[in-house]
C-alpha cells in the first residue's frame, strides 16, 4: 500500500483501485459517445459542438472533434478522465512528475505496453495495476490479464501523459544504451554483412534504423566483446535481470547488464539479424550473422534455445583476422614442432587432432593445412561449419538437409583425386572407414576425435566399429590439446605454488628450483585476471611397431599410454608444467585445465 502516495487523483489521495462493476455493460469508446456524456454532464453544449466540427473542417481531418474540443478550449484532458473516471467507476491519476520504479517496468515487456498504449504504475499482492487512457477498453484489460497471467487492475491517466512515459521507459532508450554499455567510436563502423546464396562476393549493407536504440545497444555489445577478445557472448535471461556474459580467455566473465525490461527487445533484434523466426519461442534455432567491425569481417554463429524465464542466446565470435596460421604461434616446443613438421610431411595416413570442443582443434589443423598448402598439391576439407576460409583451398560445408554429410562429401572428395583430405570430425562408422580407405590409398587424412586424450582415440575408433588392424595401419600419429590462459606481461610477478599445488602437482623440489613460477596480479590490461590470451598444451603420440601390435591385440588404451610414455611422449600435464616452468602459465591453470597422469 506504500506505493498509493504517488497516485494523485481529481479526489486526493487514492484509495485501493477496484475494477469496472462486471454486470456493466461497456461499448467501445467513440467520440459520439464521449460528446453524448458531456452533454449529460452539462459540461458542453450544442452551439460548442457545432465550433467543434467546424474546426474538424478546416484541419482536413487531421483532427478528430475531441482534439479540436480540446484545441478551442472548450474542454480539457483532465476534464474528460473526471468525467469518464466517474462513470466507470475508475480513479484517474496525474502521471506528469510520476517516477515509475524499475521493478514496476520491468512487470510488463516494453511491446506489451507500446502495443496496448498503457503503462504500469504499481504492483501490489500480484495485481499490477496500469494507467490507460480508454476506461472503456476492457478487450485490454482481459488480453494484459491473458500475456501478463496476472491480475490487471487499471486507472485512467491521459493519452499525452502514458506517451510520454512509454517513451522515457520503453521507447527513449539512448540514456539507458549509454549507461550500460558506453559509446562507440566515432570513427568505428559496425554493419551487418548481407551474403546471399546468388552473391558469393557479399555486400555490406547499414540498417537504415542504426541509430533505433535497440540496434545501437546490440551493436555496442557485439562491439564491446570484440575488443575485450571474446569468443562468446551469452544472453541469459535471468527470474528478475538479463544477464550478460563473455567468454574472455576460456573463462566467462559477467558484464555491465541490460535492464529486464529490454529482454525481448534485444533477443528480436538478435533473430532479425541472424535470419531466425521471430515468432517461434518454443524450439531451439540456429543462426549466423556476419557483420563488419571497422573493415574487419566477423561471423557469428548464434544459437537460441528456450529456457524457464525466456530465449537463452550465445553468439559465437570467429573472427577471421585474428587465426593463427603459423603453427610456432600456437604453443610447440622446439621438439613438439620438429614432430609436427614430420607428421605433415608424410604422404599418407591419418594424423588426429583430439580433445572437447573448443581446445583449438580446429585451428590447429588449419595451421598445418596453411603450412602444406603449395601450389603443387591439391588440398580438400569437408566441414560443419567452414570457420575460416582459407586461401587455396577446397572447402565443403557439410549440409545434411541435402544428404551432403562427413561420408557422402568424403567419397565425393576421392573422385576430386585430392592429395591432401581434411575432415571437420570422424563422428560414426561409416566416416571413418571412408577416412581410412583413403588414407590406405596414398592420402594423408588430417580430422579430429572427441576424446580426453591422444590412446584413448584408438579405443574410440574400434569402439565404433572400426578394424583393429585398420586403425594400426592407417593411423599414423595423435595430438591431444587443451588452451591454457597466458600470464599477463603487463602485471606479471614472482610466484610460490600452494601445498595442495605441489601435491596435486607432484612437483618435486628440482623443479621448484628451476623453475621460473609466475602470475598474474591483476591490471586494467588484462581486466584484473592475471590472464591474457592463450597458448596450446600438446600430448602428441607417435605410433610405433610396438603401439600397432598393442592395437592389434586390442589392448586397453591404458596398456597403450604406458607403452606411449616409455616411447618419450609428454603428457598434457607435463607438456603444461613446463610452460607454467618458463613463466608463460600457470601452476593452477595447468592443475585445472588437465588430469592426473597414471603412473
Amino acid at each position: 500500500m506504500y506505493l498509493f502516495t504517488f497516485l494523485t487523483t481529481t479526489h486526493g489521495v487514492a484509495a485501493f483501485l477496484s475494477p469496472p462493476c462486471p454486470n456493466k455493460e461497456i461499448n467501445v469508446l467513440d467520440s459520439d459517445y464521449v460528446l453524448e456524456l458531456l452533454q449529460e454532464n452539462g459540461m458542453i453544449s450544442q452551439e460548442q459542438i457545432d465550433e467543434g466540427w467546424s474546426k474538424v473542417a478546416e484541419s482536413d481531418g487531421e483532427l478528430d472533434i475531441l482534439d479540436a474540443l480540446k484545441s478551442l478550449g472548450i474542454i480539457s484532458d483532465d476534464e474528460v478522465m473526471a468525467m469518464l473516471a466517474q462513470q466507470y467507476g475508475l480513479e484517474t491519476v496525474d502521471l506528469s512528475s510520476f517516477s515509475i520504479p524499475e521493478e514496476i517496468i520491468g512487470a510488463m515487456p516494453a511491446d506489451t505496453a507500446r502495443k496496448y498504449s498503457v503503462v504500469p504504475v504499481m504492483l501490489h499482492d500480484d495485481i499490477l495495476t496500469v494507467a490507460m487512457s480508454d476506461p472503456t477498453d476492457m478487450d485490454t484489460i482481459d488480453s494484459l490479464r491473458y500475456v501478463l497471467k496476472r491480475d490487471v487492475d487499471a486507472v485512467i491517466a491521459s493519452k499525452e501523459q502514458i506517451r510520454k512515459l512509454l517513451d522515457a521507459h520503453y521507447s527513449g532508450l539512448e540514456g539507458t544504451v549509454d549507461s550500460y554499455v558506453g559509446q562507440l567510436d566515432n570513427d568505428t563502423q559496425l554493419e551487418v554483412v548481407d551474403k546471399s546464396e546468388d552473391d558469393a562476393s557479399g555486400e555490406v549493407k547499414k540498417d537504415d534504423k542504426d541509430d533505433a536504440p535497440i540496434i545501437k545497444l546490440v551493436s555496442m555489445i557485439i562491439f564491446n566483446a570484440y575488443q575485450l577478445r571474446s569468443s562468446d557472448i551469452h544472453l541469459e535471461p535471468m527470474e528478475k535481470r538479463f544477464r550478460v556474459r563473455y567468454r574472455i580467455d576460456g573463462a566467462l566473465r559477467e558484464m555491465d547488464s541490460p535492464p529486464k525490461y529490454l529482454q525481448t527487445n534485444i533477443i528480436s533484434r538478435i533473430k532479425i539479424m541472424s535470419k531466425m523466426d521471430i515468432s517461434e519461442k518454443r524450439v531451439p534455432q540456429d543462426g549466423r550473422i556476419q557483420i563488419a567491425i571497422s573493415g574487419i569481417e566477423l561471423d557469428l554463429r548464434v544459437s537460441s534455445i528456450p529456457t524457464t524465464h525466456g530465449e537463452s542466446i550465445v553468439m559465437r565470435i570467429l573472427d577471421k583476422s585474428s587465426i593463427q596460421l603459423d603453427i610456432p604461434k600456437l604453443g610447440f616446443y622446439t621438439d613438439d614442432q620438429e614432430k609436427i613438421d614430420s607428421i605433415i610431411s608424410m604422404p599418407d595416413g591419418i594424423f588426429l587432432v583430439t580433445g572437447p570442443t573448443g581446445s583449438g582443434k580446429t585451428t590447429s589443423l588449419y595451421a598445418f593445412l596453411n603450412t602444406i598448402n603449395k601450389p603443387n598439391r591439391k588440398i580438400i576439407t569437408v566441414e560443419d561449419p567452414v570457420e575460416y576460409q582459407l586461401s587455396g583451398i577446397n572447402q565443403v560445408q557439410v549440409n545434411p538437409l541435402v544428404q551432403m554429410t562427413f561420408a557422402n562429401a568424403l567419397r565425393a572428395m576421392l573422385r576430386q583425386a585430392p592429395n591432401i583430405i581434411m575432415v571437420g570430425e570422424i563422428r560414426d562408422l561409416e566416416t571413418a572407414d571412408i577416412a581410412i580407405n583413403a588414407s590406405l590409398t596414398g592420402h594423408l587424412v588430417f580430422s579430429t576425435l572427441h576424446t580426453n586424450d591422444a590412446p584413448s582415440s584408438v579405443t574410440r575408433l574400434i569402439d565404433m566399429g572400426v578394424k583393429p588392424f585398420l586403425v594400426a595401419s592407417s593411423v599414423r600419429a595423435i595430438m591431444a590439446q587443451r588452451l591454457v590462459r597466458r600470464i599477463c606481461k603487463n602485471c606479471a610477478e614472482p610466484y610460490t605454488p600452494t601445498p595442495d599445488e605441489i601435491r596435486l602437482l607432484h612437483l618435486d623440489d628440482e623443479y621448484l628450483q628451476s623453475a621460473k613460477l609466475m602470475h598474474g596480479r591483476g591490471c586494467p590490461t588484462c581486466g584484473g585476471t592475471g590472464y591474457k590470451g592463450r597458448m596450446g598444451i600438446y600430448e602428441i603420440l607417435m605410433l610405433t611397431e610396438d603401439m600397432q601390435y598393442l592395437i592389434y591385440s586390442k589392448e586397453t588404451s591404458s596398456k597403450i599410454r604406458a607403452a606411449a610414455r616409455q616411447g618419450g611422449m609428454r603428457t598434457l600435464r607435463e607438456d603444461g608444467l613446463r610452460k607454467a616452468a618458463a613463466g608463460i602459465t600457470t601452476v593452477s591453470e595447468v592443475l585445472a585445465i588437465t588430469v592426473g597422469d597414471e603412473d
